[in-house]
């Protein structure tokens, strides 16, 4: 029996989808808008696609899931849980407190649950404090409201002991079914981020929730019984289950899953990939077929982080970004009609002079039910205008001056022309404008682990072994088959400006998927 994959992205705008066929090639793709309740939207995109392919529900061997759902919450401060914030470091950390530097309304948004108790540990994993246990049942009782606990202890990567304990704690005072992220499982060293981006991840939960079950609903609505899985931000999936602990590690699986695509619709394995969508063009690069891991902390809702994400640059140009002309100038962006390109822009019979209306006028595509009557010097200012803000991009993302391969996919594609400055070469491989869809499809499940080892107590052969043997475990849990599991990535840094022998270990493991 023949076995297919349906790979979704759900978009701001729109909701892509693509089936692939028993050797991942697409033989159907669909563009649907996205819908309020979600679920309907993914109903909606996959009666399409099927449709189109004449495969049927039964025939759907895995089902892969990229959403912005926990991008936007965050965004839009919506939806998010209250959450008990708690950093076990005292009493060393008291002198900044956790969540000190978020915004305001983010803040407000999860409650102000916060507390530093005793606890610890050194980079070495001698204790810096002793836990105290009945300190931690007395702040727990404390908490009013909270319905998601953050639990983020001193160099926590190195030993676990206390957040371990801490969520033991937790359970028996409040309730088993309590979700409780621990930072030794999100974020690397580094204090202040990994507790930003475990308590975002707490806060999450329940968006995380509202995502699985619209996609659990418009699964179970035309009766697919496929396994079913979502996008990471690193370009490869996790179960359902593993995303619902986890919903952090979505935020970005959007880009990440079109640098996968890209690479897989083109052949390029190292270069540039630009991904111009409505509003945004999201500029990443390739390495090994994977987008390259950004080396600096990330905003996220204008909070840092410290866990894993794609390195990228947003421009604010895309199809539905307005065009304007102010004393001779042209500019286009950050302002965009979005969604609603096909009712405001020009070539639509709209009023509003869109990135899209530009090229129409420039006769490179034959889209919409008008001829938009633009003036020659506005259109060749708006064109020079997205090609050197996507040239600067370019330029920003690569690491030498040296010419690469550039791919450009998304729906937006026809705005960057076919020749870019920096570019050895462009790419608009066939299917570009579901590139989402296709990553998120022919995505394999990975694991990551990014620990301190001390080689006073240990040998780095069993430092390495340890890391890699948690690589592979992680991977397993997300939903890989052990036997296909391989560490693909390693990096080892010496940590010269801390006492006695240390090394920071960071080992990424990826296989396929465990049906």
């Amino acid at each position: 029996m023949t076995t297919y994959r349906l790979g979704i992205d759900v978009g701001g705008t729109n909701t892509d989808a693509v089936v692939l066929d028993e050797n991942d090639s697409p033989i159907a793709k669909t563009k649907t808008p996205t819908t309020e309740d979600i679920s309907s939207g993914i109903v909606d995109a996959l009666d399409d696609v099927l449709a189109a392919s004449g495969v049927g529900a039964d025939d759907l061997d895995s089902v892969m899931l990229g959403t912005t759902h926990a991008t936007n919450a965050i965004a839009e401060r919506r939806g998010l849980n209250e959450v008990g914030v708690l950093r076990i470091g005292a009493p060393a950390t008291e002198s900044i407190r956790p969540l000190l530097e978020w915004p305001d309304d983010l803040a407000a948004a999860i409650g102000d649950n916060v507390a530093i108790l005793d606890g610890g540990h050194e980079f070495d994993g001698r204790e810096l404090n002793d836990l105290d246990e009945t300190q931690v049942r007395n702040q727990i009782r404390e908490f009013r409201g909270v319905d998601a606990f953050a639990v983020t202890s001193v160099f926590s990567p190195v030993r676990d002991d206390h957040e371990s304990r801490v969520a033991e704690l937790i359970h028996e005072e409040v309730a088993d079914s309590v979700p409780i992220s621990l930072s030794n499982q999100i974020g690397s060293v580094g204090l202040l981020e990994r507790e930003n981006a475990t308590t975002l991840n707490a806060a999450l939960t329940s968006v995380a929730e509202e995502a699985a079950s619209a996609f659990l609903d418009a699964m179970d609505e035309r009766n697919v019984t496929a396994d079913l899985f979502f996008g990471q931000n690193d370009g490869t999936l996790m179960s359902v289950d593993y995303a619902l602990e986890y919903p952090i590690f979505t935020v970005a699986s959007g880009p990440s899953n079109s640098v996968r695509g890209a690479a897989y619709l083109s052949g390029v394995e190292n270069g540039i990939i630009v991904d111009v969508g409505g509003t945004t063009t999201d500029v990443g690069a390739l390495t090994d077929g994977f987008p390259r891991e950004s080396s600096v902390a990330v905003e996220i809702g204008e909070v840092k982080t410290n866990f894993r994400m794609p390195d990228l640059i947003s421009v604010g140009v895309g199809g539905g970004s307005h065009v304007t002309e102010t004393d001779g100038n042209v500019t286009v962006g950050p302002e965009s009609v979005g969604y609603r390109l096909t009712e405001a822009a020009l070539a639509f019979g709209g009023d509003t002079l869109t990135a899209t209306d530009v090229e129409v006028s420039a006769s490179s595509v034959d889209i919409g039910s008008h001829t938009p009557d633009v003036d020659s010097e506005t259109v060749r200012r708006a064109r020079s205008y997205i090609r050197d803000e996507v040239e600067r991009a370019v330029d920003r993302m690569k690491t030498s001056p040296e010419p690469v391969p550039v791919v450009v996919v998304g729906g937006g594609s026809i705005l960057v022309p076919d020749d870019l400055a920096g570019a050895s070469e462009v790419y608009k491989p066939s299917h570009y404008e579901v590139a989402n869809a296709v990553g998120v499809a022919i995505a394999q499940v990975s694991g990551e682990v990014d620990r301190i080892y001390s080689l006073d107590d240990q040998s780095r052969d069993e430092a390495m072994s340890d890391a890699e043997s948690e690589a592979v475990e992680r991977a397993v849990r997300a939903g890989a088959d052990r036997d296909t599991v391989d560490i693909i990535d390693i990096e080892e840094v010496p940590l010269s400006y801390l006492p006695g022998n240390a090394v920071r270990m960071k080992v990424k493991a990826a296989g396929e998927l465990d049906h």
